[in-house]
């Protein structure tokens, strides 16, 4: 897709889309009301409103590498800046952490000293704050290989970033008070299936129809 091809996209954008959804867009124009704080990778094969077929003003979204989030007080961050914000001022009521099947970063990080030469900020990003991830993998899953330990890199460091998430200050109150639930989700790409990590079973299950709000209470206990 060149450039070009954006060019004649936002022309279309305006007049087919925005044009028939005025309405929408005088409304997002005044204020928005997003109850969900969607956190996924930069990935280009993520869209977080194609997705969950959702409208502008629907997702608070954030995005990063890995979708990864440093836990509190470990750096001054966007993701931090962004939580804060969502949570405080926008009164989301769920945080999603989607991960995705095939996750560059996750590849990177099981190779992580191949990076420093070509990609030494993307070294440094994942060495600092997937770091954790890492060694749980290293540690606890050796006999895996290759596509199945990828899996597994992928879904661990999605219950990691839960966890960090519990370490900011006004999620932990919200957790606490019961107004913020959080979610940790996976999507295949090749499938088109999202699973939603179930705290009860310790695994990944697929989304299918609707889907019971979880305990953000719960232990995550380690899988088997």
């Amino acid at each position: 897709m060149s450039i070009n091809t954006i060019i004649r996209g936002l022309s279309q954008f305006h007049n087919s889309y925005f044009c028939s959804h005025l309405e929408l867009f005088e409304r997002l124009s005044q204020s928005q009301h997003p109850e969900v704080l969607f956190i996924t990778c930069s990935d280009s094969r993520i869209d977080p409103n194609l997705l969950t077929q959702t409208e502008p003003g629907q997702l608070f979204i954030l995005r990063n590498v890995g979708n990864i989030i440093p836990p509190y007080g470990t750096m001054i961050s966007g993701e931090g800046a962004a939580i804060e914000y969502a949570v405080h001022a926008l009164g989301v009521k769920d945080i999603i952490i989607c991960g995705h099947s095939h996750c560059g970063a996750m590849k990177g990080l099981l190779q992580l000293g191949s990076l420093t030469e070509n990609m030494p900020l993307v070294y440094d990003w994942l060495k600092k704050y997937a770091q954790t991830t890492r060694r749980l993998v290293q540690d606890n899953y050796k006999d895996y290989k290759d596509d199945e330990l990828l899996k597994i890199t992928i879904e661990e460091n999605i219950l990691v970033q839960i966890q960090n998430l519990e370490t900011y200050p006004i999620v932990h109150s919200k957790l606490h008070a019961g107004q913020l639930y959080l979610h940790a989700w996976i999507y295949e790409i090749e499938t088109g299936t999202v699973h939603a990590y179930n705290a009860t079973k310790s695994s990944f299950v697929p989304i299918e129809g609707s889907f019971p709000i979880p305990n953000p209470l719960a232990s995550m206990q380690p899988r088997q």
